[in-house]
């Protein structure tokens, strides 16, 4: 599968997000991309350990805190490149389907552990970007 068959696959297939690193902060890209997320219909799950809720959902500290019966499918990550790989590694503990990283957040070996875990990646790329581009244009 190629990366537009795997981006278009996972915004049609999977409805559970986890954002990592989403912020409560409206000017801040992670909220705005989780907010364009609920707008699309998906549920998407903040994380970050610095607040307890963003945009109406509880707000998990770390991926290992949401519970299970939550169904995280992707793990959309609003990190730095170097702190990519653990949340990473994180997705594939937590059985999540796909990773997504965000614009600028790139780590080839994360991709590859988690291709070898069996999950799609995307990298450097924003579904509120790849949503609109791939299903309705």
């Amino acid at each position: 599968m190629d990366a537009e068959e795997t981006i278009r696959d996972i915004l049609t297939s999977c409805h559970t997000w986890a954002v990592v690193g989403c912020s409560p902060n409206p000017g801040r890209a992670s909220h705005r991309v989780t907010r364009f997320l609920q707008s699309s219909g998906y549920r998407a799950i903040p994380v970050n350990p610095a607040t307890d809720e963003v945009l109406g959902e509880r707000c998990y500290a770390t991926l290992a805190e949401v519970p299970a019966a939550v169904g995280v499918e992707v793990v959309d990550i609003f990190r730095r490149s170097e702190q990519a790989g653990q949340h990473v590694d994180e997705a594939i503990e937590i059985g999540a389907k796909a990773v997504w990283m965000q614009l600028g957040v790139i780590d080839e070996a994360a991709a590859d552990r988690a291709r070898s875990a069996g999950l799609a990646v995307v990298m450097d790329r924003c579904p509120a970007i790849e949503r609109p581009r791939l299903l309705h244009g």
